[in-house]
């Protein structure tokens, strides 16, 4: 589902105004799998999956792929539901510079949160 960020969020007009101040590059790894993010003024530029050698990230969500899968059900379970309800019940990991995450809290959880509208849909 990580993969359709691209598609998914630069679909959405006004998920990419929400995130129009942001450039950045992240890391979001589901199970084993690292995807490196990289984010050009709200605007998803690209979804990479594997580690790329000495590429840079400002932050870094681990996840398990259950919790992934959980997360990205069209009305996810109590404990799922959130980002922040993930790592509090420790299904998730938040590392690196949390500056960027926080000053964009609302367009990374919208942007986290895409792939749901795939599985409202099927």
């Amino acid at each position: 589902m990580i993969e359709r960020l691209v598609e998914l969020v630069n679909a959405d007009e006004a998920l990419v105004r929400r995130g129009r101040f942001l450039t950045t590059d992240f890391l979001v790894e589901v199970g084993e799998t690292p995807y490196h993010v990289s984010v050009e003024r709200g605007r998803m530029a690209s979804v990479t999956r594997r580690p790329v050698l000495m590429r840079p990230w400002r932050f870094a969500i681990r996840a398990a792929e259950d919790a992934w899968l959980e997360f990205w059900q069209p009305v996810p379970r109590p404990g799922y539901h959130d980002l922040f309800a993930l790592t509090r019940f420790g299904r998730a990991r938040i590392e690196g510079d949390l500056q960027p995450l926080m000053a964009n809290l609302r367009y990374i959880k919208e942007v986290l949160e895409a792939p749901r509208r795939l599985a409202r849909s099927a």
